[in-house]
């Protein structure tokens, strides 16, 4: 699983902030514990001192230090055991005064046998979350809450299907595809006339797959274009770094596609990111007003051809849901 260098470096500094409060909290609970009964801060405190002394002394000396250790063995337990019978007495856990991580596994350092440990990945999940509701409305939007009311039961005029029969299987083809995703899942083309739900499922493929700890992006065509200019150009800050999010993350939405004024920079991002993606077996989908056979006539032959041979394309059928809605309000 890629993850986006952006979301990582808020995720670290959010577990970072916890981290540090956890230890805040700890230190002050510990404080408040030695206030109550002092002789517990004088354990604490010679327990750590005469251990350390006498490993460094036996250290500067180049002697073997297990001779004084073992020496000092009795006293420790002595003082352990005096430790634990003042807890008891206050009623308090014998563990009370050791800071434990709050994960076991990588013992809060965020990264367990060199990759990210899934407490740090929790992190990550909420600041991917957090990015993706500034575009979706990811309270409302999911599977479960798609409605097939909204489609015709009557097929359209030269159509086998009706628009319900249709979207049926459009919506079975979008949660499988995000049940199921992984490396090389393969891209979508979702394609119909505006206010037919592509942006809705969409939406929904990359709630699911964001909560299975994939790095998701989902942006406008628009915007995601300008940020190519920008690098080309050398405009604004981030630029760089932001194509090399379109470029790698593991799901990259792009939405409105044609909505944007076409230029030859377009023409040659939009290559790019398709062209880039594909060899690297990245999963892109498209969201696109345009019907399949005018991504040829709009762009080049050469984006047309990958689209059409790598693509699953799905057509979404049907009346404006818009407008139905303001229809029955």
């Amino acid at each position: 699983m890629a993850c986006d260098g952006k979301l990582l470096r808020r995720a670290l500094d959010r577990y970072e902030e916890d981290k540090k409060l956890r230890e805040e909290r700890f230190a002050q609970r510990r404080e408040t514990i030695f206030i109550k009964e002092p002789r517990l801060r004088e354990i604490d405190g010679e327990l750590r001192a005469t251990m350390s002394g006498i490993i460094a002394s036996a250290l500067r000396r180049g002697t073997d230090p297990r001779p004084p250790l073992e020496a000092l063995r009795g006293r420790n337990l002595s003082l352990q055991r005096e430790r634990a019978e003042i807890l008891s007495r206050l009623r308090l856990p014998p563990d009370c005064l050791e800071e434990k991580p709050n994960c076991p596994l990588c013992g809060d350092t965020g990264y367990r046998d060199g990759r990210i440990c899934r407490c740090l990945r929790e992190y990550y999940a909420r600041e991917q979350k957090k990015e993706l509701s500034q575009m979706l409305d990811l309270g409302s939007q999911s599977f479960d809450t798609f409605s097939l009311d909204w489609y015709s039961e009557t097929p359209l005029p030269g159509d086998e299907f009706s628009p319900r029969e249709n979207m049926a299987w459009v919506e079975k083809t979008c949660r499988r595809y995000a049940e199921n995703f992984g490396p090389g899942s393969g891209s979508l083309l979702l394609t119909g006339a505006p206010g037919l739900g592509k942006t809705f499922l969409s939406a929904c493929i990359a709630r699911e797959v964001s909560e299975g700890g994939f790095s998701v992006v989902y942006d406008t065509a628009a915007h995601i274009f300008d940020r190519f200019e920008a690098r080309k150009f050398g405009r604004g800050d981030g630029a760089e770094g932001d194509v090399a999010r379109v470029l790698r993350c593991d799901l990259l939405i792009l939405d409105d596609l044609g909505t944007e004024m076409t230029t030859a920079l377009v023409v040659s991002a939009l290559y790019e990111i398709i062209n880039s993606r594909l060899m690297a077996r990245r999963a892109t989908i498209l969201n696109t007003n345009l019907p399949p056979e005018e991504l040829s006539r709009r762009y080049s032959p050469q984006i047309a051809s990958r689209v059409e041979g790598e693509f699953e394309i799905l057509l979404f059928r049907g009346r404006d849901i818009r407008a139905l809605k303001r229809e029955r309000q």
